[in-house]
């Protein structure tokens, strides 16, 4: 072997002297996903954009998957890295099923692990840059929780991520009843997606509404809303603003 072949067979990606890698910065993001219960289930939506830095560069990444029989999941933040959850949630249902004991993981064992493998890469400064939402039916019981990159977690009736938080969650807390039928709660959910769509930059106008019920989870083909935008605020955005140009 000659000397060049030696060195970049000691430098090879195989090497343990190569530099470890870190996702220091998201590349290609998603942006809010909200989810609600209601009478039946959970109710989830989210659009379909993808962002590339502050292009939105990709307009049909969908963001909400079925995991198992029981169990709904949203993420915003890095697409790649909710690909490999979604990877490592596969293996999980699969060996889950290996059992073959007529038992199934469950929406609160689903985001119980979730939990634990957001705060996991946490702690070893190689996060997965992701806010995950995590909803879900069985035997009767309703369950929704989110979890973010650095592993902070809770459960209630509603949840959002990314601008969600700070545009959707208001309305929500105004406006969502733990009786909400599913037209109620779909009218809710375009609601809140109508509002971050003229707010967010990073919103696109091609959503998916999820529901999960004791039946199963049913994902709806992509659709847009009816927006309106001759708003007089959206037509002179600094009119009385002081010191504006």
């Amino acid at each position: 072997m000659s000397s060049v072949d030696s060195n970049q067979a000691n430098h090879g990606l195989l090497c343990p002297e190569a530099p470890i890698q870190r996702t220091q910065y998201p590349y290609v993001t998603g942006t809010s996903v909200v989810a609600i219960k209601y009478k039946d289930g959970i109710l989830m939506v989210s659009d379909l954009g993808g962002s590339y830095g502050s292009t939105l560069r990709y307009k049909s990444v969908e963001r909400i998957k079925a995991i198992g029989k029981h169990s709904l999941l949203g993420a915003s933040g890095e697409i790649s890295d909710f690909q490999e959850l979604l990877r490592n949630l596969d293996e999980l249902i699969l060996y889950d099923n290996m059992w073959d004991d007529g038992n199934a993981l469950g929406p609160k064992e689903i985001h119980s692990y979730l939990t634990r493998v957001m705060y996991n890469r946490r702690n070893k400064f190689n996060p997965l840059w992701n806010s995950l939402v995590l909803g879900g039916v069985k035997n009767g019981q309703k369950y929704l929780g989110t979890v973010n990159m650095i592993g902070v977690t809770f459960e209630d009736d509603h949840v959002t991520t990314g601008f969600g938080n700070h545009l959707a969650r208001p309305i929500l807390r105004d406006e969502w009843h733990e009786n909400l039928t599913f037209e109620e709660g779909v009218k809710l959910l375009e609601k809140c997606m109508r509002v971050l769509l003229y707010r967010d930059r990073s919103a696109v106008n091609k959503l998916q509404i999820a529901k999960i019920t004791e039946e199963g989870v049913t994902i709806s083909q992509p659709y847009s809303l009816k927006t309106f935008w001759n708003y007089s605020a959206f037509e002179n955005p600094t009119s009385g603003a002081e010191g504006s140009w």
